[in-house]
């Protein structure tokens, strides 16, 4: 346990610093720095992740089928806050897929200091998560706001995470690599997007949204970073899993919500202050709760 703290101290040190930098860089500022990580850092880092593991069709298979159980798990469970959260169905909304959604900075920052093989694993767990995430939100959101069909697919198909992970499965797949004058500066971008995304997490992190848990958010903290990781240790030691795949698993669970989730919410019309003090609720409790189940998850 120990070990783990002290592999992640420099992680939670750049979160900190992004504390402090909060009040020298205005908000505007950080959105931009969002929106690079979202539109370009992080596809690179998922790509070069996806793409330097061949994956087998059992770790494609097992990691799917885990992730979207895990996602459905999340879905039907935060269905039983219902009667707790806000009396409009679309402030509910907005706040409820804070049970299913997951922070991908996060995500490899857990993996980052384990061997590549969990990296390549995680990506695998990232990209096939994502549809599922937004088919979820994006259909629960639209129950209180009319959305096409066609918008819909869109912003499912063209999520760049998505698009990252499958491009460089596919490659791995394949056996093909990009020429090292393509690659290169993608493995450059890739180095960025942790840092700035942990800075960034820091400036947006509120701790003190602790201490305004209500029983709906109490509920769905309790899910997202209990009961799911729980399910998936407990799964993966019955079905015998191989001790990467149910690590990643673990892992996956334990991940607080998507920072990104009070935005569709805010599209969407829905409360943004409900879903944002939900969001940064998950994230503070999840910063203490996934180094423990990392060190629950991992074999020896």
């Amino acid at each position: 346990m120990v070990q783990i703290l002290a592999a992640l101290l420099p992680d939670f040190a750049l979160i900190a610093l992004g504390g402090v930098l909060a009040r020298m860089i205005p908000e505007a500022g950080w959105a931009a720095i969002d929106r690079l990580n979202f539109w370009v850092l992080f596809p690179a880092l998922i790509f070069v992740a996806a793409s330097g593991r061949d994956p087998s069709g059992g770790d494609l298979i097992v990691i799917g089928a885990g992730v979207w159980a895990l996602q459905l798990a999340g879905f039907g469970l935060g269905w039983l806050a219902r009667p707790l959260g806000p009396p409009a169905f679309l402030d509910f909304a907005g706040a409820w897929q804070s049970a299913w959604r997951f922070n991908t900075a996060l995500a490899f920052v857990a993996v980052g200091p384990l061997p590549a093989e969990y990296a390549a694993m995680m990506s695998i767990a990232v990209g096939l998560g994502i549809p599922l995430a937004n088919i979820l939100a994006v259909g629960a959101l639209s129950r209180g706001r009319a959305m096409g069909a066609g918008a819909m697919l869109r912003q499912i198909l063209l999520n760049p995470f998505l698009l990252a992970s499958a491009g460089g499965i596919t490659l791995a797949i394949l056996g093909l690599r990009l020429p090292g004058i393509v690659m290169q500066p993608v493995e450059k971008l890739s180095t960025a997007a942790l840092p700035i995304a942990l800075l960034s997490l820091g400036a947006a992190l509120k701790w003190s949204a602790v201490l305004r848990l209500d029983a709906f958010s109490a509920l769905i903290c309790a899910i997202k970073l209990g009961v799911l990781p729980a399910a998936a240790l407990l799964a993966g030691k019955t079905l015998g899993l191989g001790p990467v795949q149910s690590a990643t698993l673990v892992i996956f669970a334990a991940l607080p919500s998507s920072s990104a989730g009070h935005i569709l919410a805010s599209v969407f019309g829905a409360d943004r202050r409900i879903a944002s003090t939900l969001i940064a609720q998950v994230t503070a409790i999840g910063c203490v709760t996934l180094p423990l189940w990392l060190w629950a998850a991992l074999p020896g």
